[in-house]
């Protein structure tokens, strides 16, 4: 590559980073004036084309970068998402599942970005199934999501929540206090851990969780309506 085309790549990385994505469309378009075989560019520039709310063009670049380089699991994955806003579901699943497919069979290529991008699909499909009712589907999906990114606490958030749906207040209780562990200032856990206990008859104990949470932020409006029910029920 061209030292001149090598500092252009530079730059119009440096803007995207920085999110001037007007200055970084015009040099990635340069670039694929000369080099239109450019993956990384093409999936760059889809980005950009993707967060303008051009998705036509960005399906069209992460299509592209695809055919240069087929085993690219962050174009594979943005195209996916393009797919689904575009409501091609059929397409976004295929695309999914062999990103997926790729992932899984070389598991050390996978950089930190693209798991994460894994995980969060995991979870909105998760999230889908939850909204339908289909709670055991949503959990297994979380589950996956949290397989690839241990950290996302606010997934297993969600799995309490679904087991909070499902009436299993006890798997649901386990979620919340193992997400409080991790991180005891998190505080959608500590909302719902009150509220699951409060399901439990344990009024106390939830009364405790909902106070603790006005402390992190005391102009919840949920807590402070919680606690009002509370006192409302009092003898």
């Amino acid at each position: 590559m061209e030292e001149k085309i090598k500092r252009l790549v530079a730059l119009g990385k440096e803007h995207f980073q920085h999110g001037e994505y007007v200055e970084a469309e015009k040099i990635f378009k340069t670039i694929l004036k000369e080099y239109p075989g450019f993956a990384d560019i093409l999936n760059l520039l889809g980005v950009i084309y993707h967060n303008a709310g051009r998705v036509n063009d960005a399906k069209r670049c992460f299509e592209e970068s695809l055919k240069v380089n087929p085993d690219y699991t962050d174009a594979a994955l943005n195209l996916a998402v393009t797919y689904n806003d575009l409501g091609k579901y059929e397409e976004a699943r295929k695309v999914y599942s062999k990103a997926v497919s790729r992932s899984r069979s070389t598991p050390k290529k996978m950089d930190p970005y693209a798991k994460g991008k894994l995980a969060n699909m995991h979870a909105d499909l998760g999230s889908a199934y939850h909204g339908m009712g289909l709670h055991k589907e949503a959990i297994e999906e979380f589950k996956k999501a949290l397989l690839l990114c241990p950290s996302f606490i606010d997934i297993r958030t969600k799995i309490g929540n679904t087991y909070q749906d499902m009436g299993d207040l006890e798997q649901a209780e386990k979620q919340f206090r193992q997400v409080l562990e991790e991180k005891e200032h998190y505080l959608p856990a500590r909302i719902h851990l009150g509220f699951n206990l409060y399901c439990q008859k344990k009024t106390n104990k939830a009364k405790e969780q909902w106070e603790k949470a006005l402390e992190l932020d005391p102009d919840n409006k949920r807590c402070r309506l919680y606690l009002e029910m509370l006192k409302k029920e009092a003898p």
